[in-house]
């Protein structure tokens, strides 16, 4: 069993930036794909960055201002965004899939308001 821990959420002005943190109890190593998600009020969960062999997949609504990263010395994954837009608001998940199973975190709230 893996537990994930999201961090780094909160509220942000438009234009601002945010640093999500996606801490993994356990080796991330052991995943092929780690990626981030997010859901906002009244819509389905999307993808917004998804990690594996070889590519990385980005929506086309964040591309350019988010950057999806790794640490596997630390067991974490982030999610940099930059230049923040009120359509950016959402709850943010983490999502680590492999062998060993398919895990989401808690989430975030994440609030890009004026």
């Amino acid at each position: 069993q893996v537990q994930l821990v999201e961090s780094g959420g909160g509220l942000v002005q438009p234009g601002g930036s945010l640093r999500l943190s996606c801490a993994a109890s356990g080796s991330i190593s052991r995943f092929f794909a780690m990626g981030w998600y997010r859901q906002a009020p009244g819509k389905q969960r999307e993808s917004v960055a998804v990690m594996s062999p070889g590519t990385t997949m980005y929506a086309d609504s964040v591309k350019g201002r988010f950057t999806i990263s790794r640490d596997n010395a630390k067991n974490t994954l982030y999610l940099q965004m930059n230049s923040l837009k009120p359509e950016d608001t959402a709850v943010y998940y983490c999502n680590l899939a492999g062998p060993i199973g398919n895990y989401w975190g808690q989430g975030t709230q994440v609030t890009v308001s004026s």
